[in-house]
């Protein structure tokens, strides 16, 4: 099917699946690798319709540090999940998960095609894989002595701790990730029973095309020190003392997106802008390390494409026959 046939025919291929059959499109890949780009040319192409998966844009106000889609890009095509919640009010996974799920499933009803985007591992794989997130209820005494804990002795010394009595679930979680870490104590000193033993699966509802894109790690790093570089240069700090002069606390889960910790310590006094910028990128390596483990270049299940001259066609052409498949 060429590209004229599927646009004149994408509602009558939208309208063969039901709702517990709902086609999605996921484009994965680490931080910087030009995920927003191809989901942008994807969106327009094929009647689409764009859901963030990244944990850090659903933030008002965390823009240039989290290089959220600009307000020109969001223009082009429909967003969801972007600027929906306040920096102190930080939300779970099931949260995304119920929300991820109602966006997907109004975009279909709409006659469009959702396109999920992003490189936040739990909540890619939480989607895809029918995660079921434990029940157990929030314990805020339990949390407060956890997250003062983890204060105290740093998130990554906590994190060592969870992969020594869980380590399956220690590796799902990014070692800076305090809230993630205290949550999987929580629910462990709760039930008695390992985090990772509690998560269950179930059928996706979603007929899925898993898009990954990668690129050269040298070549990815020159360009995350680039964008670094870019966001500095476009107001990242003055971003972050916004924040800070609203009474904002770095304390917040909010904070722990790559860099905004590091320039409230520098606003603070703590270090220089110079040692701010070699640690957030020095951080944003150990995360594309991480992202790694999430999204793995041998999984049968991801369609990989190396980001090069010619790769949109491709990734084109692979959603033209999965679209299809089942509707000639």
């Amino acid at each position: 099917m060429d590209k004229d046939s599927l646009s004149v025919n994408l509602q009558k291929v939208f309208d063969a699946y039901d709702e517990e059959d709902v086609p999605l499109i996921v484009i994965l890949g680490p931080t910087a690798v030009g995920k927003t780009e191809l989901s942008l040319k994807l969106a327009k192409l094929l009647q689409g319709e764009i859901v963030s998966g990244d944990s850090r844009l659903i933030y008002r106000g965390m823009d240039i540090g989290t290089a959220k889609p600009s307000q020109e890009e969001m223009a082009l095509v429909p967003h969801h999940l972007i600027d929906v919640t306040d920096l102190d009010k930080p939300w779970s996974l099931s949260d995304f998960q119920h929300a991820v799920d109602e966006a997907i499933l109004q975009i279909h009803r709409r006659g469009n095609l959702p396109i999920l985007v992003g490189g936040t591992g739990q909540y890619i794989r939480a989607l895809s894989e029918g995660w079921k997130i434990p029940a157990v209820k929030p314990n805020p005494s339990l949390r407060k002595i956890l997250e003062n804990f983890g204060r105290e002795i740093g998130p990554e010394a906590l994190h060592s701790r969870l992969s020594t009595i869980d380590p399956l679930a220690a590796a799902l979680i990014e070692p800076r990730n305090l809230r993630r870490t205290v949550r999987a104590f929580e629910v462990i000193f709760s039930t008695g029973y390992p985090f990772s033993a509690q998560r269950q699966c179930q059928p996706s509802r979603y007929r899925l095309l898993k898009i990954g894109l990668h690129r050269p790690r040298a070549e990815l790093y020159q360009r995350i020190d680039a964008r670094l570089d870019a966001m500095i240069a476009a107001g990242f700090v003055d971003e972050v003392k916004n924040f800070l002069c609203q009474g904002y606390s770095p304390d917040l889960p909010g904070f722990s997106a790559i860099g905004y910790r590091e320039l409230a310590d520098h606003l603070q006094g703590k270090i220089s802008l110079e040692e701010a910028i070699v640690l957030i990128k020095r951080r944003t390596r150990v995360y594309v390390r991480h992202q790694a483990n999430w999204f793995k270049m041998d999984d049968p299940t991801i369609h990989w494409f190396l980001v090069e001259e010619g790769y949109e066609k491709k990734a084109e052409d692979t959603i033209m026959q999965w679209l299809s498949a089942d509707n000639e």
